[in-house]
């Protein structure tokens, strides 16, 4: 399935139904969450871009992709959803949520770890990260005083 840069970034599991401003899943803050249905294709997309700039942000520096193909065709084979709109470097975010807490060999992946880190708990580190640039922004441009 093709993905565009409007897709749902949805993963299922919001946690805006139990008060938080920005949802722990997919990343989005409850009021885009309440009005996705309503957007315009340009303001889904405006969303994911902030998403893919904060990914890559978090990722850029602890990961290399080598080939984006071998990369693209082994989320097939797994089924592993990801957007294939966005920065591969995304698709690492959505290789590791899929594998848990489950030890990867990135090389069959066709990714190289800039840094060493603990397979068991990195997807958790950067999804910890991600959550904060998310509640940060939020914070800055949303917040009521």
């Amino acid at each position: 399935m093709q993905k565009n840069r409007s897709t749902t970034p949805c993963l299922g599991i919001c946690s805006t139904t139990y008060g938080d401003d920005v949802c722990k899943g997919c990343k989005r803050f409850v009021h885009e969450i309440i009005g996705w249905p309503k957007f315009s294709q340009d303001e889904r997309a405006l969303v994911n871009d902030r998403l893919e700039k904060f990914k890559v942000l978090i990722l850029k520096d602890r990961f290399n992709i080598l080939d984006q193909e071998l990369l693209q065709l082994k989320l097939k084979e797994n089924a592993i959803n990801y957007n294939n709109s966005m920065d591969p470097l995304t698709w690492i975010f959505d290789l590791l949520r899929a594998a848990g807490s489950q030890a990867l060999d990135l090389q069959q992946f066709g990714i190289a770890s800039l840094k060493s880190y603990d397979p068991t708990t990195i997807k958790d580190v950067i999804n910890k990260e991600l959550l904060e640039l998310s509640e940060a922004h939020h914070e800055r441009y949303f917040k009521k005083l």
